[in-house]
């Protein structure tokens, strides 16, 4: 046998750059047909004007637009007040977390202290899949309120697509989605890639009953049967994703280190065609060696290869410290019960879902999604919707 090909500066044998090898791409012209998508999905944070292009894209498809508003930019009022008065909108102010009527969680439970995730995007994403049970939408969008869509009809055909599949992601374009650390990879000219997400995804909520939990990857656990492997997914069209700055602060990579470890340790396997079942304590054992040594090599590139600004290469290596710092408080046997947790909260969601009963109108549903004894969800409804 021939010598192995030489390998360039940043590849690494630790690290997969690339899942889409796991996902359908309906490339040929026996495509599906196209369908028609019940709601657009866009949690937010934000100033409202992020929700221009959201709701010209709703128009577009003729479907609601829903938008979920917390934090001190942004409120259902002002998206109301500042959107296309024909814009079908279903604008909601996501409360703190315990007065959604939201069922418990293992993984939550589990993920405390340093490990918690301080951001309510998975609350509020599901809190949209209970909306769409409640009013019996089959087919919904998740966009980022940073996504632009170049082709709407490109909806339509990831709409048609969930049929056959279950989630359905369009690639993103523009600026990477990815992790501090893997945008830290690229940078140095490493292999990297996207994978789909929850920033541009459609699903269908009557099938693939499961939920986002409380993690950073939250779309790929949410993409994952804990007990089966991936599910059936694809991939169609393109969006295009603002840019920001990943490294301006070293807590980002911080917060996001456990839920990148989780998610990237399964997709290892999964990659090499195995099973989730074969996650247990060596695999955990084995992968956080392999993402420390990955993390490193990321480190010594960026320190002694990098030929850019002096500032980004020190905010660069302030990230990758700290999602080393990080990596090493994880052990292996958070990994596995984790991927135990999620299990049974994959089983509690549906359990959750199956109890839910459908509303006449989106205002009584609104009214079912908080807790006993909680205030209803403030709310603005076009009269287009009610």
């Amino acid at each position: 046998m021939g010598a192995p090909p030489a390998m360039t500066p940043a590849r690494t044998q630790d690290h997969h750059g690339s899942h889409r090898h796991l996902l359908w791409n309906p490339d040929d012209p026996g495509c599906p047909a196209r369908a028609h998508v019940d709601a657009i999905i866009v949690p937010t944070n934000r100033h409202p004007a992020h929700l221009t292009e959201a709701a010209r894209i709703a128009a577009l498809l003729d479907c609601p637009l829903v938008t979920l508003h917390s934090g001190k930019y942004t409120s259902a009022r002002e998206a109301a007040r500042r959107l296309p008065r024909d814009t079908d909108l279903i604008a909601i102010e996501v409360p703190e977390q315990d007065a959604l009527r939201l069922p418990d969680f293992e993984t939550s439970r589990l993920l405390t202290g340093r490990f918690a995730r301080n951001t309510d995007t998975s609350a509020k994403r599901n809190l949209a899949l209970m909306l769409s049970h409640l009013v019996g939408w089959e087919r919904v969008v998740f966009l980022d309120d940073d996504i632009t869509v170049r082709q709407p009809e490109d909806l339509r055909t990831a709409a048609g697509l969930l049929s056959t599949y279950s989630a359905v992601g369009l690639s993103i374009g523009g600026f990477p989605d990815n992790s501090v650390v893997c945008h830290a990879y690229r940078r140095v000219d490493g292999d990297q890639q996207s994978f789909i997400g929850g920033g541009a995804l459609a699903v269908e909520v009557t099938r693939h009953r499961s939920f986002f939990p409380n993690i950073y990857n939250e779309d790929w656990f949410y993409l994952l049967d804990a007990k089966a492997g991936l599910r059936q997914l694809a991939v169609t069209g393109e969006v295009v994703q603002k840019p920001y700055d990943p490294f301006r602060t070293p807590e980002r990579a911080r917060a996001e280190e456990i839920g990148d470890v989780l998610a990237e340790g399964v997709f290892w396997l999964l990659d090499q065609g195995r099973s989730v079942a074969e996650a247990d304590l060596c695999h955990w054992a084995d992968f956080l060696a392999r993402r420390g040594r990955f993390i490193d090599h990321v480190l010594h590139l960026v320190q002694t290869s990098w030929n850019g600004d002096d500032g980004e290469r020190d905010r660069m290596t302030a990230a990758l410290r700290a999602a080393r710092g990080r990596l090493s408080l994880i052990e292996p046997k958070l990994c596995q019960d984790f991927l135990g947790a999620l299990a049974i909260d994959q089983e509690r969601w549906q359990r959750h879902i199956d109890r839910l009963r459908k509303r006449p109108s989106v205002d009584s549903a609104l009214d079912a999604l908080t807790k006993p004894g909680r205030s209803p969800l403030v709310r603005h409804i076009s009269e287009s919707v009610l």
